[in-house]
């Protein structure tokens, strides 16, 4: 992934703050950005099979599709076979070409989200196909209501051109057999998921369109989510009356796989809607998160000093110090339960990093960084301490993950 910051700079390797000359800055030129992307861990986890690229976009196909292409087999299988007696056995493989019909759609769906979101200079990370059908994944960008609004309606309006054509086809006449037979599902899967996915709740499309109106009107993105989402949870129930309630109250039994259906979908939503409210209120604190504010002092010391060079740059532990490899970069701090141990005979010719914890690669930031991009950095690091740095490349504090929890939720970590 790239810098957060978009700003496509790199930090420059600062010196060791205490090798510096006194009275000159570490740097010759200062730090812009986030510590470059080659420095970021890369996620090792795969989640799924790659087929490619489309557009320059990673097209991923998560394993759990397989659960539901194997769902759709079974339960659409013995109707076809129904319906259709001559396909005996093929009936089955008639309800996995439904399924591959439907990862076609979604895979549409998708790239209408991906393609015009480029348009805007938005970048997609990858296109996941899962379980739920699928979801695009975007790079840091900056979003506006009317331009969050059609990329979101993109999507459904891919399906619901789909949808036509093949209405069209059908029209036209020609068809029979199995052709039709899929024809007619593709027309029908087109038309369900556009419509379906222009309800008025997050995690569906439709959301957007609730959450740009209130965001346009209140001036809060934050406010716009938590409503999107409570129509997301609104939906849901809506959806379990018309499914499940329904029937019951006229004394019919509800279709197994209609239940299954509803359940799994449903379950999907209340998550996704919850998921966006949580994701709102998050947002509202976003201006709180600042790498300067919450970070508490610090110093810089090279990882060469001894432990009797810490304890003349901390007393009693405070500020805290974090040493620096030779190229300058932080590497590790000072654990003052370590240091406090050291006996005072033995500090001058006990080395720092006896007496330090090691900082996760590229764990260090700007002091100017806040917001998203920070969260979005610090979420891609391991680790739970942060050097914090001023445009010179010199040390100024130390961020704890603990802080930054307790900023963004209100609520301090357990």
């Amino acid at each position: 992934m790239s810098d957060p910051a978009g700003s496509g700079q790199q930090m420059p390797n600062p010196q060791p703050p205490g090798q510096q000359p006194q009275g000159q800055p570490a740097q010759d030129q200062p730090a812009q950005g986030l510590p470059p992307a080659g420095q970021q861990p890369q996620a090792s986890r795969r989640e799924g099979i790659p087929l490619g690229r489309i557009a320059g976009i990673p097209i991923v196909l998560a394993y759990s599709w397989f659960i539901i292409a194997a769902f759709t087999v079974i339960v659409y299988g013995p109707v076809l076979q129904h319906g259709t007696p001559s396909l005996g056995i093929g009936a089955y493989y008639v309800a996995f070409a439904y399924a591959l019909l439907l990862l076609l759609s979604v895979l549409v769906h998708e790239l209408a989200h991906a393609l015009t979101a480029k348009i805007y200079g938005w970048p997609s990370e990858k296109i996941v196909l899962n379980l739920w059908g699928g979801h695009t994944q975007f790079e840091s960008f900056t979003a506006t209501p009317g331009r969050s609004v059609l990329v979101a309606m993109a999507g459904p309006a891919a399906n619901f051109v789909l949808a036509g054509a093949a209405w069209l086809v059908i029209s036209a006449g020609g068809l029979s057999g199995v052709a039709d037979t899929l024809l007619n599902i593709f027309f029908w899967a087109n038309l369900v998921i556009g419509i379906f996915n222009v309800l008025p709740g997050l995690p569906l499309d439709g959301g957007r369109l609730v959450e740009s109106a209130v965001w346009k009107a209140t001036g809060s993105h934050a406010k716009g989510t938590v409503a999107a989402g409570w129509g997301g949870r609104i939906i849901v129930v809506a959806l379990g009356f018309w499914f499940l309630v329904r029937p019951i109250l006229r004394g019919d039994v509800p279709d197994t796989s209609m239940l299954l259906i509803t359940i799994l979908v449903g379950g999907f939503l209340w998550m996704g809607a919850s998921a966006s409210i949580q994701q709102g209120r998050l947002r509202s604190r976003l201006h709180l998160v600042s790498a300067a504010a919450l970070a508490e002092p610090a110093v810089g010391l090279p990882e060469a000093g001894s432990v009797s060079d810490v304890l003349q740059a901390s007393a009693g532990g405070r500020p805290a110090v974090v040493l620096c490899a030779p190229d300058g970069r932080p590497s590790s701090v000072v654990d003052p339960a370590a240091l406090a141990a050291v006996p005072a005979a033995v500090a001058g010719t006990t080395p720092a990093g006896a007496v330090a914890y090691p900082l996760g690669a590229g764990a260090y930031v700007p002091e100017w960084s806040k917001g998203q991009e920070l969260l979005q950095y610090l979420a891609q690091l391991e680790g739970h301490d942060y050097a914090v740095v001023d445009h010179y490349g010199r040390v100024t504090g130390l961020l704890r993950q603990s802080t930054v929890v307790t900023a963004i939720t209100g609520k301090a970590p357990r």
